[in-house]
């Protein structure tokens, strides 16, 4: 193999292997549907991308020479991409991005996080605190790390791979992983999964993939059993029954400081570098991994001052007297709902002012009662039309039924286009920016316009 050719190169997931198998020696391009900020990084860094989705659009080299050219798909991509039916008529390789992934994991001690929220957060934790406390790691993250502005670490001299284990299309099966953690098995991909007890069942078939002699960390709470030769944790944020929990949480402007038992003893004043109540959680997860991997809990839990976050994980935009602006990938109801109570948490007394774009039309149709339950606890509610992604419209599915569920007085549905115009008239004291799908590409604009003092009103 010489060449790899991704489609859907623009996903979080599969430019860090496209990353990681530039860094190899391979010829590395690709397909996208739009262009973004990240694949004009990508072709930065000589990853050519290709818009259009059209076989002629394939670069020779990859059309003339199947033998040495491996293709790797995104199974968000439709099964009817031009590019992708040209590859498999002709014979091609073709492998889904989890496979991919489960290929370079093989004969690593992989850290696989998984569940159905959270293990961005604490996959890109658990990497920098084996980063910067221990030997190192190679590491394939669902996020931007805001430490090294990249989603994907490599290490040559370490053993540890570090891998967020998607559950969609059951992809963390692929993994086999010496450490896995699981951070929550809430319904959701209903669409895949049929019922919550099928997803349940894919959660408990990957923990049985654990290796011998590794270890299961999971959220206290969550019905998993470890296999023969594994040994089981647990973390949580408070409950002392587990074995990694929080003491004595306590605000410090605007961060939160607390005291983190492990089973060797009580780290004192750990100082949370993301900021959130939910990521309090979430660094303790962090901390047991890495202690699991190696890390002494001491030397793990002193770096977690330094870490920065992550992009678009209750991502901290403008930060001033006036007004504040968060950006956070939340998409489902449980996120939204730890999300905004956090928020609520370090801004006691603010008027909280949310733009939320749904995600999926068999998401919002299955969950809607809760979306509209958690987008409640805002003050002031802004509501797109839903993201499609991979979809086609479902009748009778549209934002409005979430919409109508909202109880607050102060809610409005808008084209994403009006935002700023309606953000204008509200004045908001909190800002948040909600979703999963293309809300991200009003991040910047709304940041200028705050930074530009056309919002908001400096005391």
């Amino acid at each position: 193999m010489k060449r790899v050719y991704f489609i859907g190169i623009g996903g979080i997931g599969m430019s860090a292997l496209a990353r990681y198998f530039k860094s190899k020696g391979y010829e590395v391009s690709g397909y996208d549907r739009t262009e973004t900020e990240l694949t004009r990084k990508l072709v930065s860094e000589g990853i050519e991308v290709r818009y259009t989705d059209d076989a002629a659009a394939i670069p020779a080299a990859y059309r003339t020479d199947k033998e040495q050219t491996l293709v790797v798909y995104t199974p968000a991509v439709p099964a009817a991409h031009a590019g992708m039916s040209w590859f498999r008529g002709n014979g091609y390789r073709l492998v889904k991005r989890s496979e991919a992934l489960g290929m370079i994991s093989a004969g690593k001690r992989t850290v696989a996080v998984a569940g159905t929220h959270g293990k961005t957060s604490i996959s890109t934790m658990t990497a920098f605190l084996l980063t910067e406390a221990g030997g190192g790691c190679d590491a394939f993250l669902g996020g931007i790390s805001k430490n090294y502005q990249t989603n994907l670490l490599l290490s040559p001299g370490s053993e540890y791979l570090v891998a967020e284990a998607d559950e969609y299309d059951r992809s963390f099966l692929r993994l086999h992983p010496f450490i896995a953690v699981v951070t929550a098995m809430d319904a959701d991909h209903l669409d895949i999964y049929g019922t919550h007890d099928q997803l349940k069942a894919a959660f408990r078939e990957f923990v049985s993939q654990i290796q011998c002699g590794g270890a299961l960390l999971n959220r206290f709470g969550l019905e998993l059993t470890a296999p023969a030769g594994v040994t089981r944790f647990t973390y949580s944020l408070d409950d002392v029954r587990a074995d990694y929990y929080a003491e004595a949480v306590r605000a410090d402007a605007g961060w939160y400081v607390a005291d983190i038992r492990t089973p060797q003893g009580v780290v004192k004043e750990v100082r949370i570098g993301a900021p959130g109540m939910v990521n309090v959680e979430n660094g303790i997860a962090a901390i047991a991994a890495a202690s699991l991997a190696g890390v002494s809990p001491e030397k793990a839990a002193r770096e977690m001052a330094s870490f920065a976050g992550v992009q678009r994980r209750f991502d901290y935009r403008v930060r001033r007297p006036d007004i504040v602006f968060i950006d956070d990938y939340a998409h489902h109801p449980e996120e939204l709902r730890f999300t905004i109570a956090s928020v609520r948490e370090l801004y006691p007394g603010k008027r909280i002012t949310g733009v939320f774009q749904p995600h999926l039309y068999s998401r919002t149709r299955d969950f809607a009662s809760g979306f509209a339950q958690s987008l409640s606890l805002l003050d002031e509610l802004i509501l797109l039309d839903i993201y499609p992604a991979r979809e086609e419209p479902i009748a009778g599915v549209s934002s409005q039924i979430i919409f109508d569920g909202v109880s607050i007085a102060r809610k409005q549905m808008c084209r994403k286009e009006d935002v700023i115009d309606i953000l204008k008239e509200r004045k908001p004291e909190v800002l948040l920016t909600l979703g999963a799908g293309d809300i991200d590409t009003l991040v910047e604009p709304i940041e200028r316009f705050i930074l530009n003092n056309k919002l908001g009103i400096i005391h």
